[in-house]
């Protein structure tokens, strides 16, 4: 039979549709290692307990993806193997879980393979995953066994009470319980991921613990002072409410009173920093003026105890007006001299005079036995100088003379004239006291203020009639410092 050309054209544009759809078929959809076996596959077997229901054809994942399907399940010694066909071209880490999971309610068992090091390397044709590395889901049968024995020992008058109590414990508190159950979660893989540090506190824990219970005495007490507090801040909750009320206004006017010195108290803060390093640095000394202040004025306070129990009318402060001028006699060595002295009525101001203007004579002089010269150094115990210059120099006070003429210039700022001190390296050395002239003994008496008498130094005992009580005549204060006439 002769075909024309043009159906022979068509046979073959059919002929060659039908081949190219079933190479579509056979190398897309059905695949060439479908149906020839072990193309493109690779065979893994699984150690397993028991089989849990794992069935072969069952499908095999990974990270969720099918990636093969057990082909086999048998029975061995040890318990039973179940031997996974995987797709080739995945590579699946060795170091890896396999469990077998249940897909629903009814069974569907398959093979999850859980990576545990995605940098072991791939799996590969005959290995074995052992016992050790896989996980069998409990037997159905015994956890409904379980359930039915659990719901018998249940009362059934109580079992309804039981279900409504959890529905009404529970109902509406799927989204709660559904946070509870990510936040435990997220909290136990947390504290995995923590354990040393975990154990370490634990560990570490029982000394703390430990103190705790050492010092439950002080926890009791504060707690019981806590109390207290809480108790009285009850007691005064209308004071305390008041405070509350007026506290912003009191603080306001505060701020403005801030406000109003805020020109000058930030000079005033900086003075006072000036003046509390020179208090920390004279501590000892202001220590020492406050211990004694306390005596001076019970001292000062005994001079009017004498005049409480006489009849005069004025009972004021217990004096002699013996006067004694000059002594000891006044030191001039240290300071200007005579010509140079300005007048007590001058009532001008010039500049003060260059240097440092002090009783110069020996410290162990009984002339100003408390002059500059022996104020003690601060920061040298022990030390005694007449400037801190000096109190924080290796120089050493040398005295000018002994204080009973003057001499010289003491502070070279007129006739050029130094201030005497000792040759460089000579080691320091106590100066030797000067013998000062004898000094004439202090003529004091205590007399009777109602008589006037009083016993001399000789023993003998006299009156003066204008210090009695009832005298007449002129009793002015100039007149005390007359001599006696009888």
């Amino acid at each position: 039979m002769h075909l024309e050309r043009r159906v022979l054209i068509r046979l073959a544009a059919f002929a060659a549709v039908s081949l190219i759809a079933m190479g579509v078929t056979v190398f897309g959809y059905v695949k060439v290692s479908n149906l020839i076996p072990g193309f493109g596959l690779y065979t893994v077997t699984v150690a397993l307990p028991h089989s849990g229901g794992l069935y072969a054809g069952g499908n095999v994942t990974y990270r969720g993806t099918e990636v093969g399907r057990v082909t086999d399940v048998r029975i061995t010694e040890a318990g039973v193997e179940a031997v996974l066909s995987l797709k080739a071209g995945i590579d699946i880490p060795s170091d890896l879980d396999a469990e077998v999971h249940s897909q629903s309610a009814v069974g569907e068992q398959y093979v999850a393979l859980l990576p545990r090091d995605g940098e072991s390397r791939p799996l590969r044709n005959g290995d074995v995953v052992p016992i050790a590395r896989t996980m069998v889901p409990p037997d159905i049968n015994s956890l409904l066994d379980a359930t039915n024995i659990a719901l018998e020992a249940i009362p059934q008058d109580n079992l309804k009470t039981v279900i409504d109590e959890s529905y009404t414990a529970v109902g509406g508190l799927g989204p709660e319980l559904s946070r509870i159950v990510k936040g435990s979660t997220k909290l136990a893989s947390d504290a995995r991921k923590n354990l040393d540090s975990l154990t370490t506190l634990i560990d570490q824990s029982p000394p703390v613990l430990n103190s705790q219970v050492d010092t439950s005495d002080s926890i009791q007490n504060w707690a019981a002072n806590l109390a207290n507090l809480t108790g009285q801040l009850e007691e005064q909750d209308t004071a305390v409410n008041g405070l509350l009320q007026q506290g912003p206004k009191s603080a306001d006017e505060v701020r403005q009173l801030f406000e109003r010195l805020q020109p000058t108290l930030p000079i005033l803060l900086a003075n006072l920093v000036s003046v509390g390093e020179v208090a920390v640095t004279y501590q000892n000394g202001i220590e020492q003026l406050l211990v004694l202040l306390p005596h001076g004025t019970a001292i000062m306070g005994g001079g009017v105890v004498p005049n409480l129990a006489t009849k005069q009318d004025y009972k004021g402060f217990y004096l002699d007006f013996n006067l004694n001028l000059n002594l000891p006699a006044p030191c001039s060595t240290g300071f200007l001299p005579a010509q140079q002295r300005r007048s007590a009525s001058e009532v001008d101001y010039p500049p003060r005079p260059e240097g440092d203007l002090y009783c110069r004579v020996p410290q162990d002089s009984a002339i100003n036995v408390r002059g500059a010269r022996n104020i003690p150094c601060e920061t040298v115990p022990g030390k005694r100088a007449p400037s801190v210059k000096m109190c924080e120099s290796t120089e050493n006070y040398v005295p000018l003379n002994d204080g009973y003429n003057w001499k010289g210039d003491p502070n070279a700022t007129l006739s050029g004239q130094g201030v005497p001190q000792l040759p460089p390296g000579t080691p320091s050395v106590a100066v030797p006291p000067v013998p000062a002239p004898a000094l004439p003994p202090i003529a004091a008496a205590t007399y009777d203020p109602v008589t006037g008498s009083y016993v001399g130094p000789d023993g003998r005992l006299y009156a003066q009639a204008n210090l009695a009580q009832n005298a007449a005549g002129n009793r002015t204060w100039q007149s005390m410092l007359l001599p006696s006439e009888g």
